[in-house]
Formats: C-alpha cells, structure tokens, sequence
C-alpha cells in the first residue's frame, strides 16, 4: 500500500483506539425506552407484527440492563 492510498483510507476511516465505545448500562436503557415507544406506536397504529418485534427488542435490551442471560442461572 503505498502512501496516499493510507493517508485516504485514514481520512475516513478513524482507527479501532478512536471510535467512541457504543454499549454500556445508559445505551442499552435509551434502547430498551425507544423500542417501548416504538412498540406502543406499533400497537396503536393496529401493526402487530411490528409491535411484537419491537417488545422483542426492547426485551433484549431489559436482560442486558438486568446484567446478562437468565440461561445461565
């Protein structure tokens, strides 16, 4: 690779030191809040195929806040 084809890459590309951390128990609290309101919109607006996906997602991110996978219990 030669010089300006690692200069033009690294000026898109930020390296893996620099990107900000996505995830964390804020994150995942923000998410499980979006999805509870998408799924109420979901519900009122008679989709219920949406509104289901939507709880499912919203209940992956309630197990991630409680602090994991009840599997392994």
């Amino acid at each position: 690779m030669n010089r300006n084809a690692r200069a033009k890459r690294g000026a898109r590309q930020p390296q893996a030191g620099h990107r900000p951390r996505a995830g964390g128990p804020v994150n995942a609290k923000q998410q499980y809040e979006r999805y509870l309101a998408l799924a109420r919109e979901a519900r009122l607006a008679g989709d219920i195929v949406e509104m289901e996906n939507c709880y499912q997602h919203a209940e992956h991110y309630f197990r991630l806040i409680r602090g994991g996978d009840e599997r392994r219990a």
